[in-house]
C-alpha cells in the first residue's frame, strides 16, 4: 500500500512545530489563515525551517482574489526569489486574469524564478472556468502539484470532481485535495478520489487573552473575535495519521 502524504496548513512557526510533532510529512506555511492565507514573514520561515519538515511557502500578497496589480506581482516575485535563497522546499502561488483564466505569462515568470523548487498552484484553481484547459496549461508551465477542493466548497462535495482531475492528470501533475478534510472523513476522500496525499488545517480556535477585553477591534471581520486565531492541533494531526496509516 502506497504511503499517504499528509500536509498541514500552518499559519505560524508554532503551527509548523505542532504539525511536525504530530507526524505530518510537510507543511504549507502562510500568514493570515482567516484571510485565506498570505505570504509569511522572513522570520517566520526561518524559524519554521527548524521544525525539520519540508516547507511549502505561500506567495500571496493580499487577500480578496488572485488578479494582481503590477506592484503586487513584483512583490510576489521578490518574495519568491528570496525564499528560494532561504532554501525552502516548495512555493505555493497562482495568478489569474480578471475572467478567472490563468495569467500564463505571470505564472511562467514565477515558475522560472522558483527554479528546482516544488511549484504548487493553490486553490485559485477552483475558480478557473475550464479546469481541464487550466490543468494542461499548468503542466506545460512546469507546475508540480495542484491544491484543489474539486471546485466545490470542500473535498466531500468535490470528491467526484477530484477523481476526474486525477484521471485527467494521468500522472502529469500531482493532485492534492484540500478543504474540509478531518480525521473522520480522510478515508472517504482517499477512497473516492484515488489520491495518495491530503492537505488539512487540523486546527482549532486558540485564544490570545491580550485582546477582547473591550469593544476595540483590530479586524475588519465582524464575525471573528479579535482574541481568536486558528492554530494547528497536534492531536488532530496524530488522529488523522492514525486513521490513514
Amino acid at each position: 500500500m502506497k504511503k499517504v502524504i499528509l500536509e498541514i496548513c500552518c499559519g505560524s512557526a508554532d503551527d509548523v512545530f505542532a504539525a511536525a510533532e504530530g507526524g505530518a510529512d510537510r507543511a504549507e506555511l502562510n500568514s493570515a489563515l482567516m484571510l485565506g492565507g498570505l505570504t509569511p514573514s522572513v522570520g517566520t520561515v526561518r524559524k519554521a525551517k527548524k521544525a525539520g519538515i519540508p516547507l511549502m511557502v505561500m506567495i500571496r500578497p493580499r487577500d480578496g482574489g488572485f488578479c494582481y496589480s503590477e506592484a503586487e506581482f513584483e512583490s510576489m516575485l521578490e518574495d519568491l526569489r528570496f525564499f528560494v535563497t532561504e532554501g525552502v522546499e516548495g512555493l505555493v502561488f497562482g495568478v489569474l486574469n480578471d475572467d478567472g483564466t490563468l495569467d500564463i505569462e505571470r505564472n511562467r515568470l514565477l515558475v522560472e524564478s522558483a527554479g528546482d523548487r516544488v511549484k504548487i498552484f493553490h486553490r485559485a484553481f477552483d475558480l478557473v472556468p475550464d479546469w481541464r484547459k487550466a490543468m494542461d496549461e499548468l503542466v506545460e508551465l512546469g507546475f508540480d502539484r495542484i491544491l484543489t477542493s474539486g471546485q466545490k466548497t470542500d473535498c466531500i462535495k468535490g470528491a467526484e470532481n477530484i477523481k476526474e482531475m486525477v484521471k485527467y492528470a494521468a500522472g502529469r501533475i500531482e493532485i492534492l485535495p484540500g478543504g474540509g478534510i478531518r480525521p473522520e472523513n480522510v478515508n472517504y476522500i482517499l477512497d473516492r478520489t484515488g489520491c495518495s496525499q491530503l492537505h488539512s488545517s487540523a486546527s482549532y480556535l486558540k485564544k490570545d487573552v491580550s485582546c477582547g477585553g473591550n469593544d476595540i477591534s483590530f479586524r475588519d471581520i465582524s464575525s471573528v473575535s479579535d482574541s481568536e486565531f486558528k492554530a494547528v492541533d497536534t492531536e488532530k494531526v496524530r488522529a488523522m495519521l492514525k486513521m490513514i496509516k
